[in-house]
């Protein structure tokens, strides 16, 4: 039998309710339980409002891009863009490499979009029919999204919420584009939906449609797009996936010393990757904030524990119990507690992230957050890495003060008893 967890168990759930010591040890040492469960759940929460940030973000702004685009190896940053083809076997090779969700054509070009009253600059994005609509499906406020066949030529299109709100647009209602190069030419265009994903830098910027416009526009060939978008399962996958196309596309020379640019949606955005990025550093302070806190209360609670057993301590070393010993009793009942105080914490922290991913009770300015409420995502890895964190460390911080069992003397303990 394990002596030590014996009196460990005894001591933790025997506790002499009518013992006036109790009145002051015990409150104690709840307040430090409940200091190690609400810094296991602020960690918690922490963590799945910074996941859940960026993985909000991340899916909008690939939304808007894909995950990686081929495009001609000359183009520009700009959205008037040169032609490229592309071979028949390079689409057949991408689409067979691991997570990829969907490839498709797209052109872009500058248009300004014109009312009675006023006007706005916007992109003309042209997709074609395979073009995966997941994002702008969830993203969709207000009437349809457009149809886009593979042998008809479709006028619909579908704007954001903001730029129908500037030109006093509705669904159904017909806006002309301007496209200026040379000369001016006009489309008619119909409204089929309104979109609205809270990233105003794009909502603000880009109007879809049948790409075949824009080819007829610039003059091209059916068969000559401003790039190829590949939308992936997984965002975790991006670089395996990026250079798998790098390896098909960018090596490859084609007729006419067309060349290829592979490009992720990372390279593509760096200013809001590098700010998602600086999440993780609030996390990883957060983290350590909480366990510096978490590791007083727990001393608090280790010295509390030691104080409250003085006389015990004194006898059980009366009979010939060693030191090491009575650490390990004291240890273990410390880890009941820190035990209690992570399921607490796990209890708190999770039931937060939950209410809030259900019921999104907590809101945001989408102008200045890009999103209309707090996002969470929780992860099994992330809650399991924490909680162990978290317990290692409670226990790592008491080995040392466990050690001033050492100082108790028998014949003290019994005198002042």
């Amino acid at each position: 039998m394990n002596l030590e967890l014996f009196l460990a168990k005894k001591f933790h759930f025997s506790e002499d309710k009518n013992n006036s010591k109790n009145l002051v040890s015990k409150p104690a040492v709840n307040i430090a339980v409940a200091g190690l469960a609400i810094g296991l759940a602020v960690m918690i929460v922490a963590m799945a409002i910074i996941t859940g940030f960026k993985s909000e973000i991340s899916s909008k702004i690939s939304g808007f891009g894909s995950h990686v685009q081929i495009t001609d190896y000359n183009n520009n940053d700009t959205y008037e863009t040169n032609p490229v083809r592309f071979s028949p076997d390079i689409e057949a090779e991408v689409r067979e490499i691991p997570g990829v969700k969907s490839v498709s054509k797209f052109c872009t070009k500058p248009a300004i979009l014109k009312t009675d009253s006023d006007f706005k600059g916007v992109v003309l994005k042209g997709i074609d029919s395979g073009y995966n609509w997941d994002f702008f499906s969830s993203s969709l406020t207000e009437g349809s999204l457009p149809h886009i066949l593979p042998d008809t030529l479709s006028n619909e299109v579908l704007i954001s919420k903001k730029t129908a709100s500037e030109l006093r647009l509705g669904v159904g209602d017909k806006i002309l584009a301007y496209f200026i190069n040379d000369n001016v030419r006009v489309r008619r265009f119909t409204i089929s939906g309104i979109y609205d994903t809270g990233l105003q830098q794009f909502d603000n910027l880009f109007i879809i449609s049948d790409l075949r416009h824009i080819q007829s526009l610039n003059a091209w060939q059916p068969d000559q797009y401003s790039g190829m978008e590949i939308s992936i399962y997984d965002f975790n996958d991006l670089d395996y996936v990026s250079d798998a196309v790098f390896m098909i596309a960018a090596n490859r020379f084609e007729e006419g010393d067309v060349s290829y640019m592979v490009k992720d949606i990372k390279s593509m955005n760096r200013a809001f990757f590098a700010w998602l990025d600086l999440l993780d550093v609030n996390v990883v302070v957060i983290m350590i904030l909480m366990l510096i806190v978490v590791s007083f209360n727990i001393i608090s609670c280790l010295l509390i524990l030691i104080l409250d057993k003085t006389a015990i301590i004194g006898i059980l070393k009366a009979l010939g119990s060693r030191d090491s010993s009575i650490r390990k009793t004291i240890l273990y009942q410390a880890a009941f507690l820190i035990g209690k105080g992570l399921l607490w914490g796990n209890i708190v922290g999770i039931g937060l992230c939950l209410v809030q991913y259900f019921f999104h009770i907590i809101p945001l300015d989408p102008e200045i957050y890009f999103v209309s409420y707090v996002p969470v995502e929780i992860k099994l890895t992330h809650i399991l890495l924490m909680n162990v964190i978290a317990a290692v460390c409670s226990m790592a911080v008491l080995v040392i003060p466990s050690h001033i069992v050492s100082r108790i003397s028998p014949a003290t303990t019994m005198r002042f008893e």
